[in-house]
């Protein structure tokens, strides 16, 4: 009898099958899930702490998605490892770099590694990515990918649990950071894809502002709405070097169509449960 189950609810599962499927993995601790992420692949998550989101897949499968030859991949505050696991899986030949300064997600992180066998390709290092001692000088990447926190300290209700409040604040850099830090260890042509809000106008405001005073052109962009007839909350945005680009280019951004998560009647929508096969996610 196959110890994998092959499918969940009809949907048959792609991929490989790790370690821990196999019963080789870490085991589930007191105050601990293990989740489903990527096709066979699970992520290790504190039932009272920061959980993975849409925002955090979504940032994983756009960057994926427009930089699919990547051979070194990096993940700017990689928190639990939920976007370097989705990205992992997407790009089978890649070798990645996590930098996560919360000493507890990078514990889960590495837990998730060695349950999906992933040791040998993912670098998951505790830091502030800002600190220089982290991230060599001549680190380059050919895809950087981040979903970095969202709102200023003070600037909302921080949450119940420290796990949560870093994964919501900025309380280790601010999106310029995260696209100061891509914009040096871009590879000559290298790709950096983050999601951010777009509403308020203020803080996509922010991100256009962040991307320039780092050199720094977003080539593309995807509105997301959340419910159907609601505006796009946040969007997924695509950079390159501004020097990368033929000069007619620079400074120019397309906006792609909008991608909705949910119908008005609550189920998902039909073009997201495709997007989600892509990243080996339950439609």
């Amino acid at each position: 009898m196959n110890p994998v189950e092959p499918s969940f609810k009809g949907w048959t599962k792609p991929g490989p099958i790790p370690p821990g499927a196999l019963g080789k993995g870490p085991a589930v601790e007191p105050g601990e899930t293990l989740d489903a992420i990527s096709g066979h692949l699970r992520i290790f998550q504190l039932k009272k702490g920061h959980r993975f989101s849409t925002d955090d897949v979504l940032s994983a499968w756009y960057g994926t998605t427009w930089c699919p030859c990547a051979r070194m991949v990096l993940d700017l505050g990689s928190g639990i490892g939920t976007v370097g696991m989705i990205a992992a899986w997407r790009l089978q030949g890649a070798r990645l770099v996590t930098v996560e300064a919360q000493e507890e997600s990078v514990r889960l992180a590495r837990k998730s590694a060695r349950w999906n066998g992933l040791e040998e390709r993912i670098d998951i290092r505790q830091g502030d990515f800002r600190d220089p001692s982290v991230l060599a000088a001549d680190e380059r990447f050919d895809l950087v990918l981040a979903s970095p926190p969202y709102f200023p300290p003070g600037s909302g209700i921080e949450g119940d649990h420290p796990q949560k409040i870093a994964c919501r604040f900025e309380m280790r850099g601010n999106i310029a950071d995260y696209c100061a830090t891509a914009a040096r260890h871009l590879q000559p042509g290298g790709f950096f894809s983050c999601v951010f809000p777009v509403l308020p106008l203020e803080q996509q405001t922010r991100l256009k502002e962040a991307a320039a005073t780092s050199g720094l052109c977003v080539v593309r962009w995807r509105p997301i709405v959340l419910r159907e007839g609601d505006p796009p909350l946040i969007g997924l945005f695509g950079m390159m070097q501004s020097d990368d680009l033929p000069e007619d280019m620079r400074g120019k951004t397309w906006t792609e169509r909008s991608l909705t998560i949910r119908s008005q009647d609550g189920t998902v929508h039909p073009e997201y449960s495709a997007v989600k096969l892509s990243f080996g996610f339950p439609p």
